[in-house]
């Protein structure tokens, strides 16, 4: 943390009471929480983006959906519409957000996905929607404190776990480290492929005193797939691109491709990013200097989406965009330890 942080102090300070009352009163019943009648499962995190949640939510459908009926709800940060909705198969990211429109590609729309900033409300249209709906997976509700849900899993990311993180502005988290307590499985998420018994000591003394005692901690790390091409001119194969991504953590997306491709430059852009004409045309001419049609854009799926409806005109339809698809990892044995939690609390006999 940079020295001048300490500056913001007092309004780290004065965040983090208004945040702890919030809690007191949630926690004391004071203020209501109300439970789904669909039983809901949330992912989410204490910091501001950037652990990994919706390819968390993507791996934990795969593993849940061939045994229960289920949805995703999210709140669909960065849409330009408000209240309820389904994502249909016309749907735009201005529309839903890029996340939910993200899952629905995923799952070639055979996951219904939803989007609506009132979780409880959205709960009970979806019930009434789809009454036989088993599960409902929420992404990023764990701050959502009307909603008691029935099992929360928290992500935090290896390379700046909350026990070391300090409240906003000072840091990136949401609400103190306390918050872990409610948390019924943490996962140490982007984890390295092989971490070392050491590291997850490490990790598990630092985390540890945050989480309670019925708590399980994971360690998770992320792999790649292989790219495949989303919009412009087809291209058999490729060996040179352009980076381009919108995360609150590019870094991992950047290593990967400067480690497997030669990199003609790389886009960094803020999380949600509104990619407009004027990014095409950047992309589009430094494409235009290399020979043999060597080079391609390449993407992250968040990112394909959004880029995908602006490819129907203009200079983004003549750049040939790639996606590269992300997936979890989990240790099998943990993956077979979370699996029985969820049936446990999710689906009792």
């Amino acid at each position: 943390m940079p020295w001048y942080a300490y500056l913001l102090a007092p309004t780290a300070f004065l965040f983090h009471g208004i945040t702890a009352a919030r809690n007191f009163l949630f926690d004391r019943g004071l203020i209501r929480s109300q439970k789904s009648p669909i039983p809901t499962l949330v992912v989410g995190n204490l910091s501001v983006g950037g652990t990994g949640k919706t390819p968390w939510v993507a791996f934990l459908v795969e593993l849940l959906h061939q045994e229960r009926l289920l949805g995703t709800l999210s709140r669909g940060y960065g849409r330009k519409t408000k209240g309820f909705l389904q994502v249909q198969p016309d749907s735009s990211a201005a529309e839903v957000g890029d996340e939910p429109l993200q899952l629905f590609t995923h799952f070639k729309g055979e996951i219904p996905v939803f989007v609506g900033e009132d979780r409880v409300s959205a709960a009970q249209k979806i019930h009434q929607l789809l009454p036989n709906l088993q599960l409902l997976v929420l992404d990023d509700a764990f701050q959502h404190r009307k909603l008691d849900p029935h099992f929360r899993i928290l992500l935090t990311p290896y390379a700046s776990p909350f026990s070391t993180d300090h409240l906003l502005p000072m840091g990136r988290l949401r609400e103190s480290r306390a918050g872990a307590k409610r948390a019924d499985v943490v996962v140490v998420t982007k984890c390295p492929a092989k971490l070392s018994l050491d590291e997850k000591n490490r990790l598990t003394q630092g985390l540890g005193p945050y989480l309670n005692a019925g708590a399980d901690l994971f360690f998770s790390s992320i792999t790649y797939g292989l790219p495949y091409q989303v919009s412009g001119p087809l291209r058999a194969s490729f060996s040179k691109v352009i980076a381009l991504s919108g995360l609150a953590d590019n870094r991992p997306f950047m290593d990967y491709c400067q480690q497997n491709f030669k990199v003609l430059e790389t886009f960094f852009f803020p999380d949600h990013h509104p990619y407009a004409e004027p990014d095409a045309e950047r992309i589009a001419k430094l494409l235009a200097q290399e020979k043999g049609n060597e080079g391609v854009l390449l993407t992250t799926e968040k990112d394909a989406v959004k880029l995908k409806s602006l490819a129907r005109s203009g200079m983004w339809s003549e750049i040939p965009i790639f996606a590269l698809p992300i997936q979890v990892a989990l240790d099998l044995s943990q993956q077979e330890l979370l699996l029985q939690r969820l049936r446990k609390n999710l689906f009792p006999s």
